[in-house]
């Protein structure tokens, strides 16, 4: 008996050591699409469709210290198809005066103050096989190495309405190799949110640069700027942003050579909300020119898209979509049938 009860104590004081450790506070929230999209591309006889099952879950991280400082990280795993985990997930410091510190995979600057132009919703998009390197996001130049920190300012740094960001990036030390990689980078940008009568306007935008390297080529640097404005009046937003700049692609990403690729990109959109449906439409020009590094062409690829959407709150969290893209492409100056259009209907599932 006596064992017994010393077994039972020592129990009860495990469980009571175990009751009063503290752990981080934990968050999640996700989402499940699915639906299906109806694609036509000009370089098939056939019009196909496809069952599109996508899911998402997100676990956010966060504690904050005696000093007040908060230190947060998240991680995300994606299930489209193949089951992923994003490695994206930087520690964050939020200091007690607002400003924070972002440590590893922090991404770059010019990046952070992309402006979301709003966009058509739904999973369509025409698959075709192409060599094409016109961009289509306005933050196509803005990249980073995972060995990377981004400062950001408190609200309101140097005026109201005004936060900025710096980063800067290296690489893991290794010595370059046939591949072009991206050896360092850095970047700036910055959010100015403000009003006009009953107007909201936000603009935003930056810059980033990064050393490009490879053995036996005249490897480039990366860099570029973009910027974009867009306005809130009630339930109508309306978005624009531009995107310049020089990228790269490896010789192991399905081209023979390392490639430089001088591109620009303009993004229009505009989304108007009227009871339970959001309307939506956007335009995406790009342009872009692929060649072997240090052998410069004038040949111009270019990919156009225009998508539009209806999306339905069927109820809380459950959404119903509808939503239509046309994209037409031309590659080294010729016109191409990298092109089609694609429609897709479905429902979001979000907490």
């Amino acid at each position: 008996m006596l064992k017994e009860l010393l077994m039972a104590s020592a129990s009860v004081s495990t469980f009571g050591v175990a009751s009063v450790a503290q752990a981080v506070t934990a968050t999640m929230a996700g989402s499940l699409k699915i639906g299906a999209e109806f694609e036509s591309a000009d370089d098939s006889t056939q019009d196909s469709n496809t069952v599109m099952d996508q899911s998402n879950f997100n676990i956010s991280l966060s504690e904050t210290t005696d000093g007040g400082t908060t230190i947060s990280s998240s991680f995300e795993i994606v299930d489209e198809s193949t089951v992923a985990a994003d490695d994206d997930n930087a520690i964050k410091l939020t200091f007690t005066d607002g400003s924070a510190l972002e440590l590893l995979n922090a991404g770059n600057a010019a990046g952070t103050h992309d402006v979301a132009v709003p966009g058509a919703a739904g999973e369509q998009g025409v698959g075709g096989t192409t060599t094409n390197a016109a961009p289509g996001d306005l933050d196509f130049a803005s990249v980073s190495t995972a060995l990377g920190v981004e400062w950001h300012s408190a609200a309101d740094f140097l005026a109201d309405g005004l936060k900025m960001s710096a980063s800067w990036s290296t690489d893991n030390g290794a010595a370059k190799g046939a591949t072009a990689r991206l050896e360092n980078s850095w970047g700036v940008g910055a959010t100015y949110v403000t009003s006009a009568g009953d107007t909201t306007l936000t603009i935003g935008g930056g810059v980033a640069s990064g050393e490009v390297v490879a053995t036996g080529v005249t490897a480039t640097d990366k860099s570029g700027v973009n910027i974009g404005v867009s306005a809130v009046t009630g339930d109508l937003t309306i978005g624009i942003g531009y995107g310049d700049g020089d990228s790269f692609v490896g010789n192991n990403a399905g081209v023979a050579v390392n490639q430089t690729v001088d591109g620009s990109v303009m993004k229009v959109g505009a989304s108007y909300v009227t009871g339970d449906i959001t309307l939506a439409v956007g335009v995406t020009a790009g342009e872009g020119k692929d060649y072997t590094m240090g052998t410069p062409t004038t040949a111009d690829d270019s990919n156009d898209s225009t998508s539009a959407s209806v999306t339905y709150a069927v109820a809380s969290g459950v959404s119903a979509v509808l939503g239509y893209t046309q994209v037409d492409t031309s590659n080294e100056g010729s016109s191409s049938t990298d092109g089609g259009s694609a429609w897709y209907v479905g429902a979001t599932m979000s907490f």
